[in-house]
């Protein structure tokens, strides 16, 4: 298979979104319009991932998974305690049991991983840490083009080390989780583009800018710094075919929610989200612990569904250029770089 990277006719990666707003509809959208469609393996089952991938599959070739890599660093069981109990008085509020620290999950990693060896796509890419060599050379030896994701330059070195296709360098405007290899570190503060100045002189692998890709000028300036594509993310969110929330939609539309921050409140890792009341009250009482946050605020946020304040909010820096529009429409807005 080729690389779909270098037969894109728009330099631009649609973002995996993980926990719904990333769906079959957005890739195939993204695809048709000249970008890379990307669907997110993450929180799904093994079996509902090929489903996806088989819906996509029958429209384009132009398309790739992220699969989230298994945390490789510890949660400490009094933190992740702490935290439950902080979190106790939110839930009785919202008439929920008092959230108990679960076991840990490493998202089907092996079996989607098989899967993708077994039945192989376009492209895949990793997420939250690095996967193994071995990993790396089963994808590449049934034709997957591999993609690695770093936060800064010692994270691009290591990532090389694996021999991938590219590495999509991630900045701190970047919204939802921070793609740092590994939870408990505290990603760098480094704009988009300062990242890939920096790294274009590391390594000459293909590079997509990912992060505060809000404008047509923001896509240029990291193009011209050495960046091969550019990912977004925050721009699809309000796209029809999106799968985002409602009230994510309407927070991101209305304008009501004007600040971003990066916050660990919701899942454990650094995200950035739109600041509403549950970041406000939680962020005195935040662990690092994913993904046993993430599972113990899932029932808070699934009581908030409607309410804004209570929901986790992914948003990248440059989320007041959202619009309603069709992913078609956010494509074109970079064609002809």
């Amino acid at each position: 298979m080729p690389n779909p990277l270098s037969e894109l006719t728009v330099p631009v990666v649609q973002a995996p979104m993980a926990g719904g707003p990333s769906t079959a509809a957005l890739a195939i959208a993204v695809a048709r319009a000249g970008g890379l469609g990307m669907l997110a393996a993450g929180y799904k089952t093994p079996e509902a991932m090929a489903e996806e991938i088989w819906e996509v599959a029958a429209h384009t070739d132009r398309f790739g998974v992220n699969l989230f890599v298994p945390e490789r660093d510890p949660t400490d069981p009094a933190d992740l305690a702490a935290y439950a109990e902080a979190l106790a008085p939110l839930a009785v509020e919202l008439g929920l049991d008092a959230p108990v620290p679960g076991g840990f999950s490493d998202d089907h990693y092996a079996a989607k991983l098989e899967h993708l060896v077994a039945h192989p796509v376009p492209l895949v890419s990793f997420t939250f840490g690095l996967p193994s060599a071995g990993d790396v050379a089963r994808l590449r030896s049934v034709g997957t083009a591999v993609v690695l994701n770093a936060t800064d330059e010692t994270e691009v070195a290591a990532a090389v080390a694996l021999d991938p296709d590219a590495i999509t360098v991630q900045g701190t405007e970047a919204g939802g989780h921070r793609a740092a290899q590994g939870q408990t570190k505290t990603p760098r503060e480094i704009s988009t583009a300062d990242l890939v100045s920096a790294v274009r002189e590391q390594t000459a692998l293909p590079l997509v800018a990912a992060g505060g890709v809000a404008d047509r000028d923001a896509a240029v300036d990291l193009l011209e710094r050495g960046a091969d594509a550019v990912q977004v993310g925050t721009l699809f969110l309000t796209a029809q075919e999106a799968g985002t929330k409602a009230a994510h939609r309407r927070a991101l539309l209305d304008g009501a929610f004007s600040e971003t921050v990066v916050t660990r409140v919701f899942s454990g890792r650094a995200a950035r989200a739109l600041r509403n009341r549950f970041t406000d009250r939680m962020a005195p009482a935040q662990v690092s612990g994913y993904p046993q946050v993430h599972y113990m605020t899932a029932p808070l946020r699934a009581a908030s569904s409607e309410d804004p304040e209570g929901l986790n909010l992914w948003a990248g820096t440059g989320h007041a250029a959202c619009r309603e529009t069709t992913a078609a429409e956010v494509v074109e807005l970079f064609r002809g770089l």
